[in-house]
């Protein structure tokens, strides 16, 4: 792993890798946010969701296993970075977060408890932007 850390052109694009992830994540997700807000109502939720899933499932893993890849590089310090305890908090928060909603079967209700959840499923995601982003600077 060490190598891979030191060459010139691998970590960055193990970077790419991961933002690409996350872009294919989150942007499902917003997509299908707002289906449960009600924008977009002629669009069956479902057969949306199955896509939007889809490609946010594949997005996850890419965006997991480009991030652990990192990890590997250098998991000591990341280990002892309180703000990348956090974002993995965050994470396994989120897919709590992600059972309960479909668990309950929100996409078959698409009542006030699914758009509260989607809500808190907006701001964690967005606090996992945000340490993702940080945990270099602390």
């Amino acid at each position: 792993m060490a190598a891979l850390a030191a060459h010139a052109w691998a970590y960055p694009m193990l970077e790419v890798l991961h933002l690409l992830g996350v872009a294919l994540l989150l942007g499902n997700l917003v997509l299908l946010e707002l289906r449960v807000f009600g924008l977009g109502a002629a669009l069956p939720a479902e057969p949306l969701a199955r896509l939007s899933l889809t490609l946010a499932s594949a997005g996850f893993v890419l965006a997991a296993v480009s991030g652990l890849t990192m990890f590997g590089t250098m998991p000591q310090e990341l280990l002892a970075n309180r703000v990348f305890t956090v974002k993995m908090l965050l994470i396994m928060l989120a897919g709590c977060n992600a059972g309960w909603f479909h668990g309950r079967r929100s996409l078959q209700k698409l009542d006030a408890t699914a758009r509260a959840l989607m809500g808190v499923s907006t701001v964690i995601w967005l606090l996992v932007l945000t340490c993702g982003r940080w945990i270099a600077y602390v």
